[in-house]
């Protein structure tokens, strides 16, 4: 049997975006204009349908998700998606998925498939879990009796026995995630596909995820496909990554030389003390909220308010609001050049909700000592209502800040040999 898991060759998707003439959205117009559009659209049709279609696809703009990318899997390597949002990441998954068709190109999968695409991916809103781990197992060409001598791993795993014989529909969508989680992991695929999905999950329930993939791809020489923004997880889970920049393949390498490539194409230098305008940078997130601009500084005029080792650094923060409401969390992440999350100043921590009014609002983060040595770091912005499990905005590692040393001769200098991270500590003569 070969060893290519997965073949892509010159692999391309276009979809078609249609806009409005008159650049309003179709939203904002009433039952009655809608009805009188609608009327007038009929009349032309039977009266000229050559000339309104003529002026149709001068409203129809061509959108190409990927373009003309080639790449090839072996079997049982860990393979990690990055890019930006709008990437491609996702196209490119449901394609290898099987849920959407390519425009162009070809692709060659060698083996069986289950993918973890989003919440509730194959699954039946109206069915049991129990239906629902049969239901998924058929779907991948497994027998009753291999379904069964899975099952108890799968409920075990995904921790929803007292919820077995509920409909999923009454599900949260983190039992959700981890019933789908569990069912793709243990119904032996040969290749395992899974986006961003798992971020719905808690913190232990995505570790679990991240070593069971680990398991079955270096025990049971399985294939993982996996998407994140997590660059840790990234890291930690993936021998090879590939990397995605507006619909094309820009590095496909080691793991670690493409999450540098990735954070020193990302990431735009920024300087303390001055306003920095978020508002042209892509991000994720409902868009009910989201940061406007920030500013930074570590108080301390005589290094030009650049962060130090150890010292304080204060983050103001523009935040515009549609309406007024609640939120749970405002973070500022701090990553190193690999994507590690070294910082993380969220406001969940704190146990204490924000209150954001219409309009635009000012907060301060204020870190009481950074316990970061020398060198560059790239920062993030994360906002999101806990309740609803919702990000409301959230901008990766974009932006680039520089923690100076003060105590060394010649301003930024970096002593050789230091760690990333600070520490306190004292020397005695061990009596």
């Amino acid at each position: 049997m070969s060893e290519t898991a997965i073949k892509v060759d010159n692999l391309s998707k276009s979809y078609v975006i249609n806009h409005q003439k008159d650049g309003s959205s179709k939203y904002s117009k009433s039952l009655r204009e809608s009805i009188s559009d609608a009327t007038s659209s009929l009349i032309g049709t039977v009266l000229n349908s050559s000339a309104n279609q003529e002026s149709s696809n001068q409203n129809r703009e061509d959108f190409l998700a990927l373009q003309d990318i080639s790449f090839e899997i072996n079997r049982g390597d860990r393979v990690g998606i990055i890019g930006r949002n709008g990437a491609g990441k996702s196209t490119l998954l449901k394609i290898l998925s099987r849920i959407t068709e390519p425009t162009n190109g070809r692709i060659s999968i060698n083996g069986r498939v289950a993918s973890l695409l989003e919440v509730g991916t194959g699954f039946h809103p109206e069915l049991t879990g129990r239906e629902n781990i049969y239901l998924n197992g058929a779907i991948l060409g497994m027998g009753k009796i291999e379904i069964q001598s899975k099952f108890s791993e799968i409920v075990e795993f995904a921790g929803v026995s007292k919820f077995l014989d509920t409909p999923v529909k009454k599900y949260s969508s983190g039992m959700y995630t981890r019933l789908a989680f569990s069912v793709a992991a243990h119904l032996e695929p040969e290749i395992l596909i899974v986006d961003e999905v798992l971020a719905v999950g808690d913190v232990q329930f995505q570790k679990k995820c991240l070593g069971k993939m680990q398991s079955i791809s270096k025990d049971e020489g399985r294939t993982v496909l996996f998407v994140s923004h997590n660059m840790d997880a990234i890291q930690r889970l993936c021998s090879k990554c590939l990397m995605l920049d507006k619909g094309r393949l820009v590095a496909n390498d080691l793991t670690s030389n493409v999450i540098s490539i990735y954070l020193s194409n990302s990431s735009i230098k920024a300087s303390p003390n001055g306003w920095i305008d978020l508002s042209q940078i892509r991000r994720a997130g409902t868009g009910e909220a989201r940061f406007l601009k920030f500013k930074y500084t570590s108080l301390n005029e005589d290094i030009f308010f650049h962060p130090y080792p150890d010292g304080p650094l204060e983050f103001l923060l523009n935040i515009e609001s549609d309406q007024s409401q609640s939120v749970g969390s405002l973070a500022v992440s701090i990553y190193n050049n690999l994507g590690t999350k070294l910082v993380n100043a969220d406001t969940v921590s704190l146990g204490q909700s924000i209150s954001l009014e219409k309009g635009e609002n000012i907060f301060k983060i204020r870190i009481e000592k950074l316990h970061l040595n020398p060198g560059f770091y790239v920062v993030g912005f994360w906002l999101a209502d806990t309740r609803g499990n919702a990000a409301l905005d959230f901008i990766e590692a974009t932006f680039d800040i520089e923690v100076v040393d003060v105590a060394s001769e010649g301003f930024g200098a970096k002593r050789s040999g230091d760690s990333a991270v600070t520490c306190e500590f004292s020397l005695s003569d061990g009596e």
